[in-house]
C-alpha cells in the first residue's frame, strides 16, 4: 500500500483584495431566433466562455470570430454584443463579476483561447450551474469559492491578466467606473446624463461624488483627458487646428481653444509653436 500527504501552509489566504469580488449572476446561454445583438453594457464585468458553436463578438471598436475554447473578457460599462452563426449556434456560459477588470486590453475587453485547463474550468463552471439551480442552502457561498478556483485556473493561463478593482465603497467604485469609461470613450459626444446612466445613479450624486473622489467633475475630467490627447497631436502631427477638434468631440475650434487655454495657460497654437522650437 502506498499513501501521500500533502501539508498546506498555515498563511495561506486569498490574494489581496480578492475577498471584495463578488458574484453578480451566472447564465448559460444558446442561440435561438429571440436573440437580441444590440450593442449593450453591463455595470460589472462579464467572462464568456464559449462551450459550442461559432460565431463574432462585436464590440464598438471591433468584431472578431470566436468558437469553442474562447473566452472574451469585457470590463464594466464595455458596449458589446454577440452574433451567431447560424448553422452553427454559438453556445456560452457568463459570469458577471463586481470589482473584476482585464487589463490587457486597451479598449476594456480582452479575448483569449484556452488551450489547456478547459476541462476543470467547465467542471467548476457547470458546479455553479447546478448550485444556483437546486438553489439549496449555502449555494451563493459554494458558487464563491468556485469563482475563486476559476480565477486561479485562468491565472494559470500565460498572457491573462486580471486585475482586482480595489477602489472601495460603492461610490468610490461607481466613480471609477465612469473615470475608466471616460478614459476609453473620451473622444466622443460624452454628457453628464449619459454617464450616470452608465453607473446607475442620478446625475447630481455623480458630480458630487466624482469631485469628492477626484477633486474634479466629470465634464471637466473628460476636457482634461481630450486636452491631454491634442497635446501629442499638437507636437507629433501636422493637423490643422479644427481637425484635431472634430477629432477629440469638441464642439468647435473655438471651444477647443477655450479649454485648452483654461488648463495649459496658453492657446494650442501658441503650444504647438513651443514645441516645434
Amino acid at each position: 500500500m502506498s499513501s501521500y500527504q500533502y501539508s498546506f501552509s498555515r498563511t495561506a489566504a486569498p490574494p489581496p483584495g480578492r475577498e471584495t469580488l463578488r458574484l453578480s449572476y451566472l447564465s448559460r446561454t444558446q442561440y435561438s431566433e429571440e436573440w437580441n445583438s444590440n450593442l449593450h453594457a453591463h455595470g460589472c464585468a462579464e467572462l464568456f466562455f464559449i462551450t459550442d458553436g461559432h460565431g463574432r463578438f462585436r464590440t464598438q471598436y471591433e468584431e472578431f470570430p470566436v468558437a469553442i475554447h474562447d473566452l472574451i473578457i469585457v470590463n464594466a460599462n464595455v458596449l458589446h454584443t454577440e452574433l451567431s452563426q447560424l448553422d452553427s449556434p454559438l453556445e456560452y456560459i457568463v459570469l458577471g463579476v463586481e470589482g473584476l477588470e482585464t487589463a490587457g486590453g486597451a479598449d476594456g475587453y480582452a479575448m483569449f483561447h484556452l488551450h489547456s485547463g478547459w476541462r476543470e474550468l467547465m467542471t467548476c463552471l457547470e458546479l455553479m450551474l447546478r448550485e444556483v439551480r437546486d438553489a439549496r442552502p449555502g449555494h451563493e457561498e459554494a458558487c464563491r469559492h468556485l469563482l475563486e478556483v476559476v480565477l486561479i485556473c485562468l491565472e494559470r493561463q500565460g498572457g491573462l491578466d486580471l486585475e482586482v478593482d480595489t477602489a472601495g465603497p460603492k461610490g468610490s467604485r461607481e466613480c471609477a467606473l465612469v473615470r475608466r469609461y471616460i478614459d476609453n470613450h473620451f473622444k466622443e459626444n460624452l454628457s453628464l446624463d449619459q454617464l450616470a446612466q452608465l453607473a446607475h445613479v442620478n446625475k447630481y450624486y455623480l458630480a458630487h461624488a466624482f469631485r469628492r473622489e477626484f477633486n474634479t467633475s466629470p465634464i471637466n475630467y473628460l476636457i482634461s483627458r481630450r486636452v491631454e490627447e491634442s497635446r501629442f497631436l499638437l507636437r507629433e502631427t501636422d493637423h490643422s487646428l479644427s481637425l484635431i477638434a472634430q477629432m477629440l468631440g469638441f464642439s468647435s475650434p473655438s471651444y477647443f481653444s477655450q479649454c485648452f487655454r483654461r488648463v495649459e495657460g496658453i492657446s494650442p497654437t501658441e503650444y504647438r509653436r513651443a514645441h516645434l522650437k
